[in-house]
């Protein structure tokens, strides 16, 4: 029998092995498949689990054991994460998983050492929840160019700036009652600075233009110094503010455009109508046109679904399959977002300290001063 090993017992990694249970019969029919959940790697000991029997502390076993034929890394982070996942590649041991981080930061290369080990590393659940849009990129629209993506790729901002301007609930307040639901984490830095969209549109592009984009060339602003004053503003406007991540691509060159930054987003525009913890990806595909894929981007069962997919699809695998590959290269593909010539929603204080608002349809960061904040629009 080839069995899975989970790296982390979180909130991925628990919803993951508590919806593999839920679904076992299924997955297992529907696939013909013979496995079953070997391991649980954490740090601590779950005693109320009734997966506890499963837990063990040591990487090495997991490592050795000729069974384990997938493992889920659901961890986070850089380390130990990118030192297990490549001892297990190296074991010709498919890895498949939800980190962001680590795929952003090393996903060129770790493709390579699966595909040299004739396995694969799948990571389907480290973008868009439970949308299932990284194997639509690479496998249903391969005869397409793809030369835009925008998209709401964060579920905590988006529910927190939803409270902000349908409930005129100030940020702070949005933000803790996020965290009380359990959207946002204890420390929801990554989330609200724009840093966890970052990682996923680097992530993104990478697979639809074929270049390793890394999450520092990427022009990133936060959603921390939105009020809800600016919410009503753009709801007089006819938009909504959103967190919104676009990568795209000079048609004549090789060069990228790229940011995570609050848009003023038009009403007429689909990602305007994207509300709570919802995501969705919108695509301009050459010959597909526009597409959009949305649902739920927080939570650990949305995610779990992703993982439980890629799980499966590595299971199935007779060796490397679909080789998504994308190659090394520098940040003078990047397209400074300063002189990309957009129109702005601008906030700012008059000769007298007066906060006012208005628009503009020009680049202004050097021509005004006293400048609160300046969010582009989005048609």
């Amino acid at each position: 029998m080839r069995k899975i090993a989970v790296l982390g017992f979180g909130t991925v990694g628990s919803g993951t092995v508590e919806s593999f249970y839920y679904h076992k019969d299924k997955i297992l029919k529907e696939n013909a498949l013979d496995t079953d959940i070997k391991y649980i790697l954490d740090l601590r000991d779950f005693p109320e689990s009734p997966y506890n029997d499963k837990v063990i502390h040591d990487f090495s076993i997991i490592e050795n054991d000729s069974e384990i034929a997938v493992a889920a890394e659901l961890m986070g982070g850089i380390n130990p994460a990118y030192d297990f996942t490549k001892r297990l590649l190296k074991k010709g041991i498919s890895v498949v998983t939800s980190n962001k981080e680590l795929v952003a930061r090393h996903g060129a290369e770790l493709l390579i050492l699966a595909k040299e080990k004739n396995c694969n590393y799948f990571f389907e659940a480290s973008t868009g929840g439970a949308i299932p849009i990284i194997r639509t990129l690479h496998d249903s629209l391969s005869a397409n160019y793809i030369y835009k993506l925008q998209g709401i790729l964060n579920g905590t901002t988006n529910f927190i700036l939803t409270k902000m301007l349908d409930e005129q609930m100030p940020y702070k307040e949005a933000l803790k009652l996020s965290q009380k639901l359990g959207y946002a984490e204890r420390d929801p830095t990554a989330d609200v600075s724009g840093a966890d969209s970052c990682r996923k549109i680097c992530i993104l592009a990478s697979i639809i233009f074929g270049k390793h984009i890394l999450p520092e060339w990427v022009t990133t602003k936060g959603i921390e110094k939105i009020t809800t004053e600016d919410a009503a503003f753009a709801e007089s406007f006819g938009a909504k503010i959103k967190l919104i991540a676009s990568a795209e691509k000079e048609r004549d060159s090789d060069k990228i455009f790229i940011t995570v930054e609050p848009h003023l987003v038009c009403n007429g525009n689909q990602l305007s109508h994207v509300s709570d913890v919802y995501n969705a990806v919108m695509v301009d595909a050459s010959s597909a046109g526009r597409l959009m894929f949305y649902g739920s981007g927080a939570g650990k069962l949305p995610t779990a679904s992703a993982v439980l997919s890629d799980i499966t699809a590595a299971l199935i695998a007779n060796g490397t399959q679909n080789v998504l590959l994308w190659e090394d290269c520098t940040d003078e593909i990047i397209i400074d977002s300063k002189t990309v010539k957009r129109g702005y929603y601008l906030k700012q204080k008059d000769t007298d300290g007066q906060v006012i608002y208005g628009l503009s349809e020009e680049e202004i960061t050097d021509k005004y001063d006293n400048i609160i904040s300046l969010i582009p629009i989005l048609e």
